[in-house]
């Protein structure tokens, strides 16, 4: 099995890209030729490859090549795995982290497919199940379900890029939300484009859009679709809102020998977040739990301390679905909190909690992946408890949409399975930008994020947008001028 800690190492391609991806039919007849990369771990990588190699051995859809160079398509990847705590033999010791019974994993997989040229051309996050008994084997069969699917993106070619030599830097500010996937673009786009020069600064939705609005950078970041309304009312008519990619929001906690997963309500959550319940064994949040044993414990509250677009989406979610909330509190970038200790950005959440016992936040789900934090499942409008995952993601974004100026809510989805905080979230660009050549970035870069940037999200715990909403955003690129 895989042992703790495994450090993420995601593989990432570079290579200029100055013609079409080839789908892989083009080579040759028959499945595709698939090399398996020894993925980025620091233990059992080996027996990981070993498990995955003979998972796809019982599929027709990809012959298994022994080196990178016969191959038409590479599997690689990386991510930590590491061990919760342990279901025990005896039902009434788990409160006291026995070491008796069988583990319990947390952790995740970044998997990319790459084609013949380094690009990737799908992307996916894998988590250990909850009774995973053999994680690697676990993490191999998800990878194996999934991959008809980036085989079926592999067949379509993306577009056409040309790199361009005269591109003036960008520099853009706002949302932590998305930072660890536009950090990946930003790298990936210079490597097919040399020329250009992207920085992004994650400073908080509210900083960074009033950040550009000041002139103080190129383009702004926010998870909040009324940011220039809340903000700068008069200023709307002159941004453009592009959405970017799909996450969710997660409740993160912090409880000491506590090894199960908690289910939480909205009303819960409004209630924790309004400072009405304050004991994590209270009769609310028992009556979700019965199976398990809650702590005799008190929550402490972590909030965000800046204005941000996660904390619109977590109001706009509870604005939603309690009204007390929305009588009280409402839907903001920066509300009046009730009670609760305050911190800068989705990692200062993420860090405040891991360090305090009894606590809850939230954060964007990659931010709870990577700090090693529990996160608990949401009861959805159908009433089911759904934790988030690319399915549940996926499952809320298909209730979208969207509208003509890209400004759509899909928290509270009403689809079954679906993840109840899921978000878009958007770039925030100028409609008129002077310079020739920030606008040939801003534009080049909008499109590679569109087509290439698409397939290279869900390997953080992002879901691509849908095909409609793409077809629009391209679209729209032309009224930037």
């Amino acid at each position: 099995m895989i042992s703790s800690p495994i450090r993420l190492i995601v593989a990432v391609a570079f290579g200029a890209v100055v013609a079409p991806a080839f789908a892989w039919q083009t080579a040759h007849s028959g499945p595709a030729r698939l090399y398996i990369e020894t993925f980025a771990t620091t233990a059992d990588a080996d027996k990981l490859r070993e498990d995955l190699t003979a998972e796809l051995r019982k599929t027709e859809s990809v012959m298994l090549v022994a080196d990178e160079a016969s191959a038409d398509l590479i599997l690689g990847g990386g991510g930590e795995i590491w061990i919760r705590g342990y279901r025990s033999f005896s039902p009434r010791s788990h409160m006291k982290l026995p070491t008796n019974g069988t583990p319990i994993y947390g952790g995740y997989l970044s998997v990319e497919l790459r084609n013949r040229q380094g690009v990737t051309v799908w992307s996916y996050l894998a988590t250990p199940g909850a009774a995973a008994d053999d994680v690697s084997k676990d993490l191999a069969k998800q990878i194996a379900k999934h991959l008809p699917e980036g085989l079926k993106q592999a067949e379509t070619p993306l577009p056409p890029f040309t790199p361009s030599e005269e591109l003036d830097a960008l520099t853009g500010a706002g949302a932590t939300f998305p930072q660890p996937v536009y950090r990946k673009w930003f790298t990936n786009f210079h490597a097919v484009n040399p020329a250009s020069q992207i920085t992004y600064e994650a400073i908080g939705s509210e900083a960074g859009v009033r950040k550009l609005l000041e002139g103080g950078v190129d383009f702004g970041a926010s998870d909040s679709p009324e940011i220039l309304h809340d903000i700068a009312p008069g200023e709307e008519s002159t941004y453009l809102l592009f959405p970017s990619v799909v996450g969710a929001v997660v409740p993160i906690v912090n409880l000491p020998g506590f090894t199960g997963i908690i289910s939480l309500t909205p009303e819960a959550l409004a209630g924790i977040y309004l400072g009405r319940i304050k004991k994590w064994n209270d009769p609310i949040l028992r009556e979700a739990n019965r199976s398990i044993q809650l702590p005799d414990l008190d929550i402490v509250v972590v909030h965000r301390r800046d204005g941000s677009g996660t904390s619109y989406t977590w109001t706009d979610f509870l604005s939603k679905t309690n009204s007390d909330w929305k009588a009280q509190i409402g839907a903001s970038l920066d509300p009046k909190w009730p009670v609760g200790r305050a911190a800068n950005g989705n990692d200062g959440v993420a860090k405040m909690v891991k360090e305090l016992g009894g606590s809850i936040g939230y954060v964007e789900f990659i931010y709870a992946l990577e700090n090693h934090l529990s996160f608990a499942r949401v009861r959805n409008q159908k009433g089911e408890f759904v934790a988030a995952d690319l399915t549940s993601i996926a499952a809320a974004a298909d209730s979208a949409v969207m509208s003509s100026d890209f400004k759509t809510s899909i928290t509270d989805a009403p689809g079954a399975g679906a993840y109840p905080i899921t978000s878009f979230t958007w770039f925030v660009v100028p409609a008129h930008i002077a310079d020739d050549a920030k606008r040939s970035n801003m534009t080049a870069f909008l499109r590679w994020m569109l087509s290439s940037g698409q397939r290279q999200a869900a390997a953080l715990g992002y879901l691509a947008l849908p095909a409609s909403v793409v077809s629009k955003e391209e679209a729209a690129i032309s009224r930037i001028h």
